[in-house]
């Protein structure tokens, strides 16, 4: 029973034979280039020209495979041993293409970066723990392919992505960004700072009972969160307006316009009744402001403009409440 826990069923490296070694250098070589094709194919409806870097890159890895079985039936004949790097203990891990979606440009840059680096590691220790000289001398020169993928990743750069090109692409996953996740999470964080203003003061002034208060204003709150992503989500599937997920809007809007109300409800908390609404008050005006901000620097719009609509429009919002509080 015990042996489930304490004994392990991977091996250690130095352990490996020569023939082992080879044919986890190959198994290795075939994940690397299965992961660039699958980085390739995510990308190349967005970004093709990195697209075109990836599959090459690919093409790169089964070029290596292809010399790495070539010497494995030279020494140990058509039958290649099946171990993978899961079955070593201590081999670098790879994350599969569906574990780093969405495919960010930087993102599978870095990834990419990351993954020839760990694969130079492996061939040097390879080839140090290899006794046989053709094979001490493919591993070597592996890992010195591997060393210099940074300089064939900007050699393929400067050839399928100039700089017009990759200046494009930047500019179409900021677009994607801003379409999918800062455009629906400002429309919340606007709906739930603003929306429940007068609720929530009404409220306040009507009552001067700060937990009656924040009873309301989280009701509110929450209420126009879930309101508010469930319309993103059946207000546009995003296939033809290309705004992305429907699901990731609709969590961005919800999360941000549940942030949006608790933000002035929170100090509703403070038992007494004036130490909490000069908190909110101090709070509602950071939050417009913070609004405001937004808008400009990733809607670009005016700042006069954003003034008007957020902090005018909230003013008045917060006006009505009061004063309907103390009616």
């Amino acid at each position: 029973m015990l042996n489930k826990f304490f004994v392990s069923n991977r091996r250690d490296f130095s352990s490996l034979s020569e023939q082992e070694v080879l044919a986890l250098a190959i198994s290795s070589e075939e994940d690397d280039a299965r992961i660039y094709l699958a980085y390739a194919d995510g990308l190349r409806e967005d970004y093709p020209q990195s697209a075109k870097i990836f599959e090459d890159m690919a093409a790169e890895e089964g070029e290596h495979r292809t010399r790495l079985i070539e010497l494995h039936k030279k020494r140990f004949g058509d039958t290649i041993p099946l171990i993978r790097r899961e079955h070593v203990r201590g081999y670098y891990d790879r994350k599969p293409d569906w574990l780093v979606r969405p495919l960010g440009l930087d993102k599978v840059r870095g990834q990419a970066a990351e993954m020839e680096a760990q694969a130079q590691r492996f061939y040097h220790r390879a080839a140090q723990q290899c006794t046989d000289a053709d094979t001490r001398a493919l591993l070597g020169d592996l890992a010195l392919a591997e060393s210099g993928h940074e300089q064939k990743a900007v050699q393929l750069e400067a050839e399928h992505l100039p700089e017009d090109a990759r200046q494009e692409e930047d500019d179409a996953e900021r677009k994607q960004f801003i379409l999918t996740y800062v455009q629906p999470g400002l429309a919340g964080l606007m709906d739930g700072s603003v929306s429940t203003l007068a609720p929530i003061f009404a409220t306040a002034f009507a009552t001067q009972d700060t937990w009656t208060t924040f009873l309301v204003g989280l009701a509110a709150s929450v209420g126009a969160g879930i309101s508010m992503g469930f319309t993103e989500v059946a207000s546009d599937d995003g296939v033809i307006s290309g705004r992305g997920s429907p699901i990731k809007r609709g969590l961005a809007t919800g999360i941000m316009t549940t942030v949006g109300g608790l933000g002035h409800v929170l100090p509703y908390l403070i038992p007494h009744f004036w130490t909490a609404t000069i908190i909110a008050m101090v709070i509602v005006v950071i939050e417009l402001w913070a609004i405001t901000w937004t808008q400009n620097r990733f809607m670009e719009t005016p700042w006069g403009r954003a003034i008007f609509q957020v902090v005018l429009g909230g003013t008045l919002v917060f006006t009505a409440g009061m004063l309907i509080g103390n009616a």
